[in-house]
């Protein structure tokens, strides 16, 4: 397992389209192992394969910091309500922006073994698969922020 390179706004990786995975391979279960290692050693709830330079449909989620989910293949089938609030993502870092997107939604994809399941998300679970599907198919959230991109600050804690 190792931490990879997160692209960055800019890299033209994060502009394409991805292909979808036909078989789980261990080059592939690497894969997920590292984007889920990167992906919390960057503090971040969601990573998608071309953010760490694979042109593949693969999504790594957990809003919790201990339920992780594996997307492969994500299909978005429904979506209802809406939310507005701040999002950020690891290739835009510093910055953040306050974006609509859906309250609930229900995908279908494939888990590690290449089974076929449904995931139903509301809030920010909600927000991190419609974030990482975009970023399958080369959109950034920066294209429907609302208003200017801010810069995120963290304030360090003394104690």
């Amino acid at each position: 397992m190792a931490i990879r390179k997160i692209r960055t706004q800019g890299d033209s990786i994060l502009a394409k389209e991805c292909r979808k995975i036909e078989k789980m391979t261990p080059k592939l279960q690497e894969l997920i192992d590292d984007m889920f290692d990167t992906m919390y050693d960057a503090y971040g709830v969601g990573l998608a394969g071309p953010q760490v330079g694979m042109l593949k449909q693969i999504v790594v989620i957990d809003t919790t910091g201990d339920d992780p989910h594996v997307l492969i293949n994500p299909e978005i089938l429904e979506t209802s309500g809406s939310q507005t609030g701040d999002e950020g993502c690891l290739s835009v870092p510093g910055m953040s922006g306050t974006v609509t997107r859906p309250n609930y939604v229900k995908v279908k994809a494939l888990n590690e073994n290449m089974e076929e399941f449904i995931l139903e998300g509301e809030e920010l679970l909600a927000r991190a698969i419609c974030h990482e599907v975009d970023h399958l198919h080369g959109r950034l959230y920066t294209e429907l922020v609302e208003g200017e991109l801010r810069r995120t600050s963290y304030e360090e804690d003394d104690e």
